[in-house]
C-alpha cells in the first residue's frame, strides 16, 4: 500500500447513518430493477405467525440472522423450526468478503446449521460471471487481506498488494471495501476514465448493519464510480435478478425476508418472491418505517419485527 492510501485518507471515509442511507438508495433508484407491490404492508411479530402461508423462506444475513458477528437472538431457532416444518429455507447475501466455505463456517458457528448448497452469496454470483463479461481476464480485485481468491475461476490479485494491476488489469473486482479509502477511489476512477475497462461490483449494498453502526460497502463507492466516470459498473447480488436466479429450486411459493428495502424487499419482488421486512435489527432499527415506504413506494408484503 502506497503512502497516500492509508493514515487520513482511511480515516476521512465516509460514513452514513439509516436516513442518509436511505437518501443515497433513492438517488441511485432509476439504476435499480422495477418490481409491482401490494397497497399496503401487513405486520406480524415474527416469521412463526406467517409461517404457514410458504413453502420456503429465502434469508438475508446482516439484519436478519446476524449483525455483523453477533447472532440475532432466537433466529437461528427459528429457522430450525421452519426447516422442522417442512419449510426449504436458504441464504442469499451480499456479503462478498467470504468464500462458500468460510460463510458455511461463520453461520455454524453463529450457531446455524445451513448447509453449504443453501448459501447463495454474491461474491459466488459474481464470480460466475466474470467470464462472460470479459472472458481471459486479469483482474484487479480489491478484498479483505488474505483473500487469496482461490475460490474463483479466473485470474484475479489483490490490487492493494501488486502495483501493476492498476495498468494491467482488464478489470476490477470489488469484493470487500474492508481496506478501501477515498484516496483508491480517486485511482479507480482515474483509472477507468483513462483506459476505460469493466468493474464488477460484487456487494450492491451500499451499507450494512454491524455492531457499531453501518459499515459502508461496495454498492457505496459502485455508484459514487457511475457518477464519477459515466461508467456503469456490474452490480451481482441483490435487488438484480442474476442473484435471485442463483437461489437452489424450491417448490412452492418462498418469501425473500430482509432488512433493507432497496435491496431484499425491491429485489424480491422484482424476482417473483414475496417479500418480508425485518424491522427491529437492521438498516430502520427502531425507527418508524411508514415514512420510508410512504416516500419510495416499496412496501413489504409483511413487516415482522423480528425474525
Amino acid at each position: 500500500m502506497t503512502g497516500d492510501q492509508g493514515g487520513a485518507a482511511a480515516a476521512a471515509a465516509p460514513t452514513l447513518d439509516s436516513a442518509a442511507a436511505f437518501r443515497r438508495y433513492e438517488d441511485i433508484r432509476a439504476r435499480l430493477p422495477e418490481a409491482a407491490f401490494p397497497p399496503e404492508a401487513e405486520t406480524a411479530a415474527n416469521l412463526a405467525a406467517v409461517a404457514e402461508r410458504f413453502a420456503g423462506f429465502v434469508f438475508d444475513a446482516f439484519g436478519v440472522l446476524n449483525v455483523g458477528d453477533t447472532p440475532i437472538p432466537g433466529a437461528a431457532e427459528r429457522v430450525r423450526d421452519l426447516r422442522a416444518a417442512g419449510k426449504s429455507v436458504a441464504v442469499l447475501t451480499n456479503a462478498a468478503s467470504y468464500t462458500k466455505r468460510e460463510a458455511e463456517a461463520k453461520y455454524r458457528r453463529l450457531g446455524f446449521d445451513f448447509e453449504a448448497a443453501e448459501i447463495v452469496s454474491s461474491r459466488d454470483v459474481a464470480a460466475q460471471h466474470l467470464a462472460g463479461i470479459a472472458a481471459g481476464a486479469v483482474w484487479a480485485g480489491s478484498a479483505a487481506l488474505g483473500d487469496d481468491f482461490s475460490d474463483i475461476p479466473a485470474d484475479v490479485g489483490d490490487v492493494l498488494e501488486n502495483e501493476a494491476l492498476w495498468q494491467r488489469a482488464d478489470g476490477f473486482l470489488f469484493l470487500s471495501t474492508a481496506r478501501w479509502t477515498p484516496a483508491l477511489q480517486a485511482r479507480l476512477s482515474a483509472a477507468v476514465m483513462a483506459r476505460p475497462r469493466p468493474v464488477v461490483i460484487a456487494n450492491p449494498d451500499l451499507v450494512a448493519p454491524r455492531e457499531g453502526g453501518l459499515s459502508i460497502e461496495p454498492g457505496f463507492w459502485g455508484h459514487a464510480l457511475e457518477d464519477e466516470t459515466g461508467q456503469r459498473p456490474h452490480f451481482f447480488g441483490k435487488p438484480y435478478g442474476a442473484a435471485f436466479a442463483a437461489l437452489p429450486p424450491a417448490p412452492g411459493p418462498r418469501a425473500m425476508v430482509g432488512d433493507t428495502l432497496h435491496t431484499d424487499i425491491l429485489g424480491g419482488r422484482a424476482a417473483g418472491l414475496s417479500a418480508i421486512l425485518v424491522a427491529d435489527h437492521g438498516l430502520f432499527q427502531g425507527q418508524d418505517l411508514s415514512q420510508p415506504i410512504r416516500q419510495s413506494g416499496i412496501v413489504p408484503d409483511i413487516i415482522v419485527r423480528t425474525t
